[in-house]
């Protein structure tokens, strides 16, 4: 199956902004520890730039550690659907290969599932200019914990799916950390309890599939749904999640 490129996936996310906000797994505190541990200084007060913010699922977090955030975001339907949601935060538009923040003016660059957006070679001197010295760089992703047998199952299908060029097999291999830079890393396991039809919302919310669209879509999610509601006959399904969090040091 064919998937068009990057720049009209990472844009996909647009058509379906308020699915996004309602349907997508947020973050464990234990995170935003971690992310203090390893930048080792705290978030309450501390000036923080959050990079694709989208639909402000990290930003709400962020705020209420304290920090003092200013959101980026270059979707115009998911800046929309910031602004709904935290009309209190500054956002504005861009993205990171070319960030529009003042140089040396942020504790903290934080990409909560969008450094795979960007183009290293020019995301990275963008994230050092825009750093105070020793600012904190963190990125990280939340991954299925395939270790379930049933997330491992869907997992598989969903890579047959789309084919094995279009979904590698490590989520790692289209993130293009940075190099050089003295990365700490960290897993944090997490899980949440949704109802199926957020689970299978979710799914959908996906680039992969918001590009093919719902014609496109139906029927996977139809069958997943079958597949799940024998599963799940009380209709919650618990969602495990594994986030990798990588932070460097300015």
């Amino acid at each position: 199956m064919e998937i068009p490129d990057p720049s009209s996936r990472a844009l996909s996310f647009d058509t379906a902004a308020a699915r996004y906000a309602a349907s997508r797994p947020s973050y464990p505190p234990a995170l935003f520890d971690a992310v203090e541990e390893l930048a080792g200084r705290p978030l309450t007060g501390a000036r923080v730039a959050d990079v694709g913010a989208g639909t402000g699922l990290a930003t709400a977090r962020l705020k209420a550690r304290g920090a003092r955030v200013v959101a980026v975001e270059p979707g115009e339907g998911m800046a929309a659907e910031f602004r709904r949601a935290l009309p209190d935060v500054p956002l504005v538009r861009g993205d990171g290969n070319e960030l529009p923040l003042a140089s040396g003016a942020f504790d903290f660059l934080l990409y909560a599932q969008a450094w795979h957006w960007t183009d290293p070679a020019r995301s990275v001197p963008e994230a050092l200019r825009v750093l105070c010295p020793g600012g904190a760089l963190a990125l990280w992703w939340n991954d299925v914990d395939t270790s379930v047998p049933w997330i491992a199952e869907q997992d598989d299908r969903i890579r047959r799916f789309f084919g094995a060029d279009a979904i590698p097999a490590h989520p790692a291999d289209v993130r293009g950390l940075p190099t050089g830079l003295g990365l700490a890393e960290r897993r944090v396991p997490w899980s949440r309890r949704v109802s199926l039809g957020t689970h299978l919302a979710n799914l959908g919310s996906h680039s992969a599939f918001l590009v093919l669209g719902e014609d496109g879509s139906r029927a996977f999610l139809s069958e997943e749904r079958e597949r799940l509601t024998g599963l799940f006959p009380g209709g919650t399904v618990e969602e495990r999640y594994v986030v990798g969090l990588s932070v460097a040091i300015r």
